[in-house]
Protein backbone atom coordinates (compact mmCIF):
# COMPACT_ATOMS: atom_id res chain seq x y z
CA UNK A 1 0.00 0.00 0.00
CA UNK A 2 2.78 2.45 0.93
CA UNK A 3 4.62 1.72 -2.32
CA UNK A 4 1.40 2.34 -4.26
CA UNK A 5 0.96 5.66 -2.43
CA UNK A 6 4.53 6.59 -3.26
CA UNK A 7 4.02 5.81 -6.94
CA UNK A 8 0.73 7.76 -7.02
CA UNK A 9 2.11 10.88 -5.35
CA UNK A 10 5.35 10.65 -7.31
CA UNK A 11 3.34 10.69 -10.56
CA UNK A 12 1.23 13.53 -9.17
CA UNK A 13 4.28 15.58 -8.21
CA UNK A 14 5.85 15.10 -11.64
CA UNK A 15 2.67 16.41 -13.30
CA UNK A 16 1.56 19.14 -10.92
CA UNK A 17 4.38 20.15 -8.54
CA UNK A 18 5.93 23.31 -10.00
CA UNK A 19 9.45 24.58 -9.46
CA UNK A 20 9.80 25.79 -5.84
CA UNK A 21 9.90 29.43 -6.95
CA UNK A 22 6.60 29.05 -8.84
CA UNK A 23 5.21 27.26 -5.77
CA UNK A 24 6.16 30.30 -3.67
CA UNK A 25 4.48 32.70 -6.11
CA UNK A 26 1.28 30.62 -6.30
CA UNK A 27 1.25 30.40 -2.50
CA UNK A 28 1.61 34.19 -2.40
CA UNK A 29 -1.49 34.55 -4.60
CA UNK A 30 -3.45 32.15 -2.39
CA UNK A 31 -2.43 33.95 0.80
CA UNK A 32 -3.41 37.29 -0.70
CA UNK A 33 -6.88 36.02 -1.62
CA UNK A 34 -7.42 34.32 1.76
CA UNK A 35 -6.42 37.55 3.50
CA UNK A 36 -9.03 39.48 1.51
CA UNK A 37 -11.74 36.92 2.28
CA UNK A 38 -11.12 36.17 5.95
CA UNK A 39 -9.57 39.35 7.40
CA UNK A 40 -10.41 43.04 7.40
CA UNK A 41 -7.40 43.85 5.21
CA UNK A 42 -8.20 45.37 1.82
CA UNK A 43 -6.37 44.78 -1.50
CA UNK A 44 -3.85 47.56 -0.89
CA UNK A 45 -3.41 46.55 2.76
CA UNK A 46 -2.41 43.04 1.71
CA UNK A 47 0.21 44.44 -0.66
CA UNK A 48 1.58 46.56 2.20
CA UNK A 49 1.68 43.47 4.45
CA UNK A 50 3.46 41.56 1.66
CA UNK A 51 6.16 44.18 1.23
CA UNK A 52 6.52 44.70 4.99
CA UNK A 53 7.48 41.08 5.37
CA UNK A 54 9.38 40.76 2.09
CA UNK A 55 12.82 41.60 3.48
CA UNK A 56 12.46 40.12 6.98
CA UNK A 57 14.33 36.90 6.12
CA UNK A 58 17.44 38.43 4.56
CA UNK A 59 19.69 37.49 7.48
CA UNK A 60 18.12 34.03 7.59
CA UNK A 61 18.62 33.59 3.84
CA UNK A 62 22.31 34.36 4.27
CA UNK A 63 22.50 31.83 7.10
CA UNK A 64 20.90 29.22 4.85
CA UNK A 65 23.36 29.93 2.05
CA UNK A 66 26.21 29.54 4.52
CA UNK A 67 24.84 26.25 5.91
CA UNK A 68 24.81 24.90 2.37
CA UNK A 69 28.21 26.26 1.34
CA UNK A 70 30.14 25.48 4.53
CA UNK A 71 28.44 22.10 4.84
CA UNK A 72 29.33 21.24 1.26
CA UNK A 73 32.94 22.34 1.75
CA UNK A 74 33.21 20.28 4.94
CA UNK A 75 31.72 17.18 3.32
CA UNK A 76 34.10 17.42 0.35
CA UNK A 77 37.23 17.64 2.49
CA UNK A 78 39.39 14.58 1.73
CA UNK A 79 39.14 12.95 5.18
CA UNK A 80 35.35 13.46 5.41
CA UNK A 81 34.92 12.30 1.82
CA UNK A 82 36.73 9.07 2.65
CA UNK A 83 34.54 8.51 5.72
CA UNK A 84 31.37 9.14 3.68
CA UNK A 85 32.66 6.83 0.97
CA UNK A 86 33.18 4.05 3.52
CA UNK A 87 29.73 4.44 5.09
CA UNK A 88 28.10 4.82 1.67
CA UNK A 89 29.50 1.42 0.63
CA UNK A 90 27.57 -0.35 3.41
CA UNK A 91 24.19 -0.68 1.60
CA UNK A 92 24.00 -3.65 -0.78
CA UNK A 93 20.56 -2.86 -2.20
CA UNK A 94 18.33 0.06 -3.11
CA UNK A 95 15.98 -0.46 -0.14
CA UNK A 96 18.91 -0.86 2.25
CA UNK A 97 20.36 2.41 0.98
CA UNK A 98 17.07 4.22 1.60
CA UNK A 99 16.86 2.84 5.15
CA UNK A 100 20.40 3.89 6.06
CA UNK A 101 20.05 7.39 4.57
CA UNK A 102 16.85 8.06 6.53
CA UNK A 103 18.44 6.80 9.75
CA UNK A 104 21.50 9.04 9.30
CA UNK A 105 19.35 12.05 8.33
CA UNK A 106 17.09 11.64 11.38
CA UNK A 107 20.01 11.39 13.81
CA UNK A 108 21.72 14.44 12.27
CA UNK A 109 18.43 16.36 12.13
CA UNK A 110 17.73 15.57 15.79
CA UNK A 111 21.12 16.99 16.79
CA UNK A 112 20.64 20.12 14.69
CA UNK A 113 18.33 20.88 11.79
CA UNK A 114 21.05 22.63 9.77
CA UNK A 115 23.35 19.66 10.23
CA UNK A 116 20.54 17.35 9.12
CA UNK A 117 19.96 19.37 5.95
CA UNK A 118 23.54 19.08 4.77
CA UNK A 119 24.36 15.59 6.06
CA UNK A 120 21.17 14.12 4.57
CA UNK A 121 21.83 15.67 1.18
CA UNK A 122 25.53 14.87 1.02
CA UNK A 123 25.05 11.30 2.25
CA UNK A 124 22.23 10.61 -0.23
CA UNK A 125 24.44 11.84 -3.05
CA UNK A 126 27.42 9.77 -1.90
CA UNK A 127 25.38 6.59 -1.44
CA UNK A 128 23.94 7.00 -4.94
CA UNK A 129 27.43 7.58 -6.34
CA UNK A 130 28.87 4.51 -4.63
CA UNK A 131 25.92 2.43 -5.77
CA UNK A 132 26.54 3.50 -9.36
CA UNK A 133 30.26 2.75 -9.14
CA UNK A 134 29.56 -0.70 -7.65
CA UNK A 135 26.84 -1.38 -10.25
CA UNK A 136 24.10 -1.64 -7.59
CA UNK A 137 20.96 -0.04 -9.08
CA UNK A 138 19.68 2.69 -6.74
CA UNK A 139 16.72 4.98 -7.36
CA UNK A 140 18.29 8.42 -6.92
CA UNK A 141 15.03 10.43 -6.49
CA UNK A 142 13.99 8.20 -3.56
CA UNK A 143 17.48 8.46 -2.04
CA UNK A 144 17.20 12.25 -2.28
CA UNK A 145 13.81 12.14 -0.56
CA UNK A 146 15.32 9.93 2.16
CA UNK A 147 18.00 12.56 2.78
CA UNK A 148 15.31 15.19 3.33
CA UNK A 149 13.32 13.28 5.96
CA UNK A 150 15.50 14.53 8.82
CA UNK A 151 13.57 17.81 8.53
CA UNK A 152 10.41 15.94 9.55
CA UNK A 153 11.63 15.49 13.13
CA UNK A 154 13.80 18.57 13.75
CA UNK A 155 11.43 20.65 15.91
CA UNK A 156 11.37 17.92 18.55
CA UNK A 157 15.16 17.77 18.46
CA UNK A 158 17.94 19.62 20.23
CA UNK A 159 17.62 22.67 17.95
CA UNK A 160 13.82 22.97 18.17
CA UNK A 161 13.02 26.70 17.97
CA UNK A 162 9.91 26.92 20.13
CA UNK A 163 11.09 24.65 23.02
CA UNK A 164 14.45 26.45 23.18
CA UNK A 165 12.81 29.88 22.99
CA UNK A 166 10.42 29.35 25.91
CA UNK A 167 13.33 28.02 27.97
CA UNK A 168 15.16 31.32 27.45
CA UNK A 169 14.76 34.20 29.87
CA UNK A 170 13.08 37.21 28.32
CA UNK A 171 11.14 35.34 25.59
CA UNK A 172 8.06 37.14 24.27
CA UNK A 173 5.53 34.92 26.14
CA UNK A 174 7.33 34.93 29.49
CA UNK A 175 4.63 37.02 31.20
CA UNK A 176 1.98 34.49 30.17
CA UNK A 177 3.70 31.11 30.63
CA UNK A 178 6.96 31.87 32.45
CA UNK A 179 10.16 29.95 31.69
CA UNK A 180 9.57 26.34 30.59
CA UNK A 181 12.74 24.21 30.86
CA UNK A 182 13.46 21.77 28.03
CA UNK A 183 13.04 18.83 30.42
CA UNK A 184 9.30 19.59 30.20
CA UNK A 185 9.26 19.82 26.40
CA UNK A 186 12.15 18.22 24.50
CA UNK A 187 12.75 15.62 27.22
CA UNK A 188 9.13 15.08 28.18
CA UNK A 189 7.56 11.58 27.97
CA UNK A 190 5.59 12.81 24.94
CA UNK A 191 8.59 13.96 22.93
CA UNK A 192 10.79 11.01 23.89
CA UNK A 193 7.97 8.68 22.83
CA UNK A 194 7.49 10.54 19.54
CA UNK A 195 11.21 10.39 18.72
CA UNK A 196 11.46 6.67 19.49
CA UNK A 197 8.47 5.94 17.26
CA UNK A 198 9.79 8.14 14.45
CA UNK A 199 13.33 6.74 14.42
CA UNK A 200 11.86 3.22 14.23
CA UNK A 201 8.99 3.84 11.82
CA UNK A 202 10.32 6.43 9.34
CA UNK A 203 13.21 4.33 7.93
CA UNK A 204 10.81 1.41 7.36
CA UNK A 205 8.20 3.66 5.72
CA UNK A 206 10.82 5.07 3.35
CA UNK A 207 12.20 1.60 2.66
CA UNK A 208 8.70 0.42 1.76
CA UNK A 209 8.56 3.10 -0.97
CA UNK A 210 11.44 1.48 -2.89
CA UNK A 211 10.48 0.26 -6.37
CA UNK A 212 10.10 -3.49 -6.74
CA UNK A 213 12.94 -5.57 -8.10
CA UNK A 214 12.92 -5.41 -11.88
CA UNK A 215 11.26 -1.99 -12.05
CA UNK A 216 13.10 0.83 -13.77
CA UNK A 217 15.37 2.79 -11.45
CA UNK A 218 16.73 6.26 -12.20
CA UNK A 219 20.38 6.28 -11.19
CA UNK A 220 22.50 9.30 -10.35
CA UNK A 221 24.23 9.43 -13.73
CA UNK A 222 20.91 10.30 -15.41
CA UNK A 223 20.85 13.66 -13.61
CA UNK A 224 24.39 14.89 -14.06
CA UNK A 225 27.24 12.67 -15.22
CA UNK A 226 29.73 15.30 -14.03
CA UNK A 227 28.82 14.47 -10.44
CA UNK A 228 30.92 11.35 -10.84
CA UNK A 229 33.95 13.13 -12.22
CA UNK A 230 36.82 14.20 -10.02
CA UNK A 231 37.37 17.96 -10.16
CA UNK A 232 40.44 18.97 -12.10
CA UNK A 233 42.87 21.04 -10.09
CA UNK A 234 45.67 22.76 -11.90
CA UNK A 235 48.96 22.30 -10.07
CA UNK A 236 52.25 24.05 -10.61
CA UNK A 237 55.69 23.14 -9.39
CA UNK A 238 56.34 24.65 -5.95
CA UNK A 239 59.61 26.00 -7.19
CA UNK A 240 57.71 28.11 -9.72
CA UNK A 241 55.14 29.51 -7.26
CA UNK A 242 54.73 33.25 -7.04
CA UNK A 243 54.28 35.00 -3.70
CA UNK A 244 50.53 35.00 -4.32
CA UNK A 245 50.54 31.22 -4.89
CA UNK A 246 52.58 30.64 -1.73
CA UNK A 247 49.95 32.58 0.22
CA UNK A 248 47.10 30.67 -1.43
CA UNK A 249 48.69 27.36 -0.42
CA UNK A 250 49.88 28.47 3.01
CA UNK A 251 48.95 26.13 5.86
CA UNK A 252 50.15 28.71 8.36
CA UNK A 253 47.40 31.16 7.37
CA UNK A 254 44.76 28.45 7.76
CA UNK A 255 46.25 27.40 11.11
CA UNK A 256 46.03 30.94 12.53
CA UNK A 257 42.37 31.34 11.49
CA UNK A 258 41.44 27.85 12.72
CA UNK A 259 43.16 28.43 16.08
CA UNK A 260 41.22 31.65 16.62
CA UNK A 261 38.02 29.88 15.60
CA UNK A 262 38.50 26.99 18.01
CA UNK A 263 39.25 29.40 20.85
CA UNK A 264 35.87 31.07 20.25
CA UNK A 265 34.02 27.75 19.89
CA UNK A 266 35.34 26.56 23.27
CA UNK A 267 34.38 29.93 24.79
CA UNK A 268 30.87 29.70 23.30
CA UNK A 269 30.06 26.28 24.74
CA UNK A 270 31.71 27.09 28.05
CA UNK A 271 29.54 30.18 28.40
CA UNK A 272 26.29 29.09 26.66
CA UNK A 273 26.22 25.36 27.35
CA UNK A 274 25.05 23.03 24.56
CA UNK A 275 23.69 25.84 22.40
CA UNK A 276 23.74 24.70 18.76
CA UNK A 277 22.14 27.70 17.12
CA UNK A 278 22.46 28.25 13.39
CA UNK A 279 25.31 30.76 13.67
CA UNK A 280 27.54 28.53 15.76
CA UNK A 281 26.81 25.53 13.51
CA UNK A 282 27.84 27.56 10.47
CA UNK A 283 30.96 28.74 12.28
CA UNK A 284 31.91 25.19 13.29
CA UNK A 285 31.40 24.00 9.71
CA UNK A 286 33.57 26.88 8.47
CA UNK A 287 36.45 26.34 10.90
CA UNK A 288 36.50 22.54 10.69
CA UNK A 289 36.21 22.71 6.90
CA UNK A 290 39.19 25.05 6.68
CA UNK A 291 41.18 22.77 8.98
CA UNK A 292 40.46 19.68 6.88
CA UNK A 293 41.12 21.38 3.54
CA UNK A 294 44.46 22.60 4.95
CA UNK A 295 45.07 25.45 2.49
CA UNK A 296 43.11 28.63 1.61
CA UNK A 297 42.92 27.80 -2.11
CA UNK A 298 41.58 24.29 -1.51
CA UNK A 299 38.84 25.62 0.75
CA UNK A 300 38.02 28.40 -1.72
CA UNK A 301 37.56 25.88 -4.54
CA UNK A 302 35.18 23.82 -2.42
CA UNK A 303 33.15 26.90 -1.43
CA UNK A 304 32.99 28.05 -5.05
CA UNK A 305 31.55 24.69 -6.06
CA UNK A 306 29.08 24.76 -3.16
CA UNK A 307 27.67 28.18 -4.08
CA UNK A 308 26.09 26.72 -7.21
CA UNK A 309 23.20 25.47 -5.10
CA UNK A 310 22.34 28.85 -3.54
CA UNK A 311 20.34 30.40 -6.40
CA UNK A 312 17.00 29.02 -5.23
CA UNK A 313 17.53 30.23 -1.66
CA UNK A 314 18.48 33.76 -2.73
CA UNK A 315 15.46 34.11 -5.02
CA UNK A 316 12.75 32.39 -2.99
CA UNK A 317 13.31 33.43 0.62
CA UNK A 318 12.03 37.02 0.09
CA UNK A 319 8.80 35.64 -1.38
CA UNK A 320 8.25 33.37 1.62
CA UNK A 321 8.99 36.31 3.89
CA UNK A 322 6.28 38.20 2.00
CA UNK A 323 3.84 35.33 2.59
CA UNK A 324 4.70 35.40 6.28
CA UNK A 325 4.11 39.15 6.28
CA UNK A 326 0.63 38.76 4.80
CA UNK A 327 -0.21 35.95 7.26
CA UNK A 328 1.12 37.84 10.26
CA UNK A 329 0.08 41.45 9.68
CA UNK A 330 -3.37 40.68 8.29
CA UNK A 331 -4.19 38.41 11.23
CA UNK A 332 -4.83 35.42 8.94
CA UNK A 333 -2.84 33.09 11.19
CA UNK A 334 -5.15 33.92 14.09
CA UNK A 335 -8.19 33.28 11.94
CA UNK A 336 -6.99 29.82 10.86
CA UNK A 337 -5.93 28.85 14.38
CA UNK A 338 -9.25 30.13 15.71
CA UNK A 339 -11.20 27.77 13.45
CA UNK A 340 -9.55 24.77 15.08
CA UNK A 341 -9.84 26.17 18.60
CA UNK A 342 -13.59 26.56 18.06
CA UNK A 343 -14.09 22.84 17.31
CA UNK A 344 -11.72 21.57 20.01
CA UNK A 345 -12.49 19.85 23.30
CA UNK A 346 -10.13 19.28 26.21
CA UNK A 347 -9.28 15.88 24.70
CA UNK A 348 -8.92 16.87 21.05
CA UNK A 349 -7.28 20.27 21.48
CA UNK A 350 -3.66 19.02 21.07
CA UNK A 351 -4.69 17.14 17.91
CA UNK A 352 -6.43 20.14 16.33
CA UNK A 353 -3.51 22.35 17.32
CA UNK A 354 -1.23 19.93 15.50
CA UNK A 355 -3.48 19.92 12.40
CA UNK A 356 -3.69 23.71 12.34
CA UNK A 357 0.10 23.94 12.71
CA UNK A 358 0.48 21.54 9.76
CA UNK A 359 -1.58 23.91 7.62
CA UNK A 360 0.04 27.13 8.85
CA UNK A 361 3.52 25.70 8.24
CA UNK A 362 2.77 25.54 4.52
CA UNK A 363 2.37 29.33 4.55
CA UNK A 364 4.93 30.12 7.28
CA UNK A 365 7.71 27.53 6.82
CA UNK A 366 9.89 28.80 9.66
CA UNK A 367 9.72 27.17 13.07
CA UNK A 368 10.55 30.33 15.01
CA UNK A 369 8.36 32.47 12.76
CA UNK A 370 5.41 30.12 13.12
CA UNK A 371 5.69 30.02 16.91
CA UNK A 372 5.81 33.81 16.98
CA UNK A 373 2.48 34.10 15.14
CA UNK A 374 0.66 30.94 16.29
CA UNK A 375 2.12 30.51 19.77
CA UNK A 376 0.21 33.30 21.54
CA UNK A 377 -3.12 32.05 20.14
CA UNK A 378 -2.41 28.41 20.99
CA UNK A 379 -1.23 29.25 24.52
CA UNK A 380 -4.20 31.50 25.26
CA UNK A 381 -6.65 28.78 24.21
CA UNK A 382 -4.84 26.11 26.24
CA UNK A 383 -4.92 28.28 29.35
CA UNK A 384 -8.61 29.03 28.85
CA UNK A 385 -9.33 25.28 28.77
CA UNK A 386 -6.83 24.62 31.61
CA UNK A 387 -4.73 22.35 29.41
CA UNK A 388 -1.00 21.70 29.29
CA UNK A 389 0.92 24.55 27.69
CA UNK A 390 3.89 22.20 27.23
CA UNK A 391 1.83 19.71 25.22
CA UNK A 392 0.31 22.55 23.22
CA UNK A 393 3.77 23.85 22.38
CA UNK A 394 4.94 20.43 21.20
CA UNK A 395 1.77 19.98 19.14
CA UNK A 396 2.63 23.21 17.30
CA UNK A 397 6.22 22.00 16.88
CA UNK A 398 5.11 18.64 15.43
CA UNK A 399 2.76 20.31 12.95
CA UNK A 400 5.47 22.78 11.93
CA UNK A 401 7.97 20.02 11.19
CA UNK A 402 5.70 17.46 9.60
CA UNK A 403 4.41 19.38 6.58
CA UNK A 404 8.00 20.14 5.62
CA UNK A 405 7.43 16.90 3.72
CA UNK A 406 5.07 18.85 1.44
CA UNK A 407 6.56 22.34 1.57
CA UNK A 408 9.63 22.60 -0.76
CA UNK A 409 11.04 25.61 1.12
CA UNK A 410 13.47 23.55 3.18
CA UNK A 411 14.36 21.24 0.31
CA UNK A 412 16.28 23.99 -1.48
CA UNK A 413 19.71 23.20 0.04
CA UNK A 414 19.24 19.49 -0.71
CA UNK A 415 18.16 20.21 -4.28
CA UNK A 416 21.21 22.43 -4.73
CA UNK A 417 23.58 19.74 -3.50
CA UNK A 418 21.98 16.74 -5.25
CA UNK A 419 20.83 18.59 -8.40
CA UNK A 420 17.48 16.83 -8.16
CA UNK A 421 14.24 18.62 -9.00
CA UNK A 422 11.57 19.17 -6.37
CA UNK A 423 9.12 17.04 -8.35
CA UNK A 424 11.62 14.15 -8.17
CA UNK A 425 11.47 13.84 -4.38
CA UNK A 426 8.22 15.40 -3.17
CA UNK A 427 5.90 12.56 -4.19
CA UNK A 428 7.70 10.17 -1.85
CA UNK A 429 7.78 12.76 0.93
CA UNK A 430 4.04 13.45 0.59
CA UNK A 431 3.25 9.74 0.85
CA UNK A 432 5.18 9.51 4.13
CA UNK A 433 3.49 12.71 5.35
CA UNK A 434 -0.02 11.28 4.95
CA UNK A 435 0.91 7.96 6.54
CA UNK A 436 2.50 9.76 9.48
CA UNK A 437 -0.37 12.12 10.36
CA UNK A 438 -2.49 9.39 12.07
CA UNK A 439 0.60 8.30 14.02
CA UNK A 440 1.04 11.81 15.45
CA UNK A 441 -2.66 12.02 16.24
CA UNK A 442 -2.51 8.77 18.24
CA UNK A 443 0.65 9.80 20.08
CA UNK A 444 -0.83 13.18 21.03
CA UNK A 445 -3.96 11.46 22.34
CA UNK A 446 -2.20 8.67 24.24
CA UNK A 447 1.07 10.08 25.57
CA UNK A 448 1.27 12.44 28.58
CA UNK A 449 2.84 15.88 28.27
Amino acid sequence: MIRAMGEYFSDWAKKYMPDPWLFAILLSFLTYVLGLIFTKSGPFDMILHWYKGFWELLAFAMQMCLILITGYALATAPVVKRALDALARVPQSNSGAVYLIVLVAIIAGYINWGLGLVVGAMFAKEVATQGYLRKIPMHYPLLGAAGYIGLAIWHGGLSGSAPLLVATKGHFLEKDIGIIPIVQTLFSPLNIGVFIVMIIVLPFLAKALAPKEGEELITIDKYDPTLLEKPKVEETNKGQWTIAEWLENSRIIIFIVVLAGFIYIVHHFNKQGFDLNLNIVNFIFLIVGMLLHKTPISYLRAVTEGTKGCAGIILQFPFYAGIMGMMKYSGLVGVIAGWFVAISTSVTYPVWTYISACIINIFVPSGGGQWAVQGPIAVKAAQAMQLSVQKTLMAVAYGDQWTNLFQPFWALPLLGITRLKVRDIMGYCIAIMFVGIPIFVLLLLLLPA
